[in-house]
């Protein structure tokens, strides 16, 4: 019996939600440029259930580069009214579209000056026609037996409120390195990082001379506490890589000495990365190549930092 009214509540929000699309036409388009053109924020404003929905529909927007903040409206009729502002954008979220606190706000945003877009189930409502634009968020019906929890209503504004947002992040032309720059905390954060931001350089990077002795090499490398040096040609161009395994493949070898120069023991044409490469991407070339290091190179294969394995991990790029 449990398993029956769960599938019917999640085929009547799946119904809701493919209603919606015959819904995305003139208004969508003129509720995503009235934000575009705004000079504040978006004022997110709902109460209930969709208070909630409004809530996250506002730290999304937030995230994905359109400064938002959400206002509660019974807190806005005692006072917070005043964090709205002429250049700002109201969001106002209703399905009966009556609500009274939100209702009593409609003349006092008008005279702000600030631009209403109503998320309303009812384009008959005072909210509906007291806004500049409506997006129409009705449903046929709740997934409650009663036709009363907000359960499809709630879930078709969460949807709306992510297309609008998506469609925003596109209209911005919102990149990986803005996200990441709004994210630097927790897994999406990590994710985002890129080897610039963990690579070694500097004193921690090792960087000799083909004709540089193998001895004197290992001492840069014991020194910067790095498991490797990068080699380069008398242009400063990266033509190899000296490891601790390159070593141990050459000491047991007929006339090697730690005299030498380190051309003759060095991995040529190593495997490299650009530094604006995600840190995740680089982790992964680490463990298909079955490598712990990796130059990292500018354009004209100068080598301008260094990747190591164990600095990914404590990254927290896992």
């Amino acid at each position: 019996m449990s398993e029956k009214i769960a599938k019917e509540v999640i085929k009547i929000e799946r119904d809701a939600l493919s209603s919606l699309i015959s819904r995305i036409d003139g208004n969508f388009s003129k509720a995503c440029e009235l934000i575009l053109r705004s000079k504040g924020r978006v004022v997110v404003m709902g109460l209930g259930k969709p208070g909630f929905i409004a809530q996250k529909v506002s730290a999304t927007l937030s995230s994905t580069g359109t400064p938002s903040l959400f206002l509660h409206p019974a807190e806005a009729l005692h006072g917070d009214l005043g964090r709205v502002t002429k250049d700002d954008v109201v969001l106002a979220f209703s399905n009966s579209g009556h609500t009274e606190e939100i209702v009593k706000l409609l003349p006092l945003v008008k005279k702000i000056g600030a631009k209403l877009i109503a998320f309303a189930g009812n384009k008959n409502s005072p909210l509906a026609k007291h806004s500049d634009v409506v997006l129409d968020v009705s449903v046929k019906k709740e997934a409650c037996p009663m036709n009363l929890a907000p359960t499809a209503s709630t879930t078709a504004m969460l949807a709306m409120g992510d297309a609008l947002a998506v469609a925003l992040l596109e209209k911005k032309g919102f990149k990986v390195e803005d996200f990441a720059f709004f994210h630097p905390g927790g897994n999406i954060g990590k994710k985002l990082l890129k080897v610039s931001d963990i690579m070694r350089k500097g004193r921690n990077h090792p960087v000799v001379k083909e004709n540089a002795r193998i001895k004197d090499v290992l001492f840069q490398i014991t020194k910067a506490r790095a498991g490797s040096a990068t080699v380069v040609n008398k242009s400063g161009a990266m033509t190899g890589i000296f490891t601790d395994g390159d070593l141990r493949r050459h000491l047991e070898k007929d006339g090697f000495s730690l005299e030498g120069p380190v051309s003759r023991v060095m991995t040529k044409n190593p495997i490299s990365i650009d530094e604006n490469k995600l840190a995740a991407e680089a982790l992964e070339i680490l463990r298909t190549r079955k490598i712990d290091e990796m130059p990292v190179v500018d354009k004209r294969k100068r080598p301008i930092g260094l990747l190591d394995v164990q600095d990914l991990l404590k990254a927290g790029i896992v």
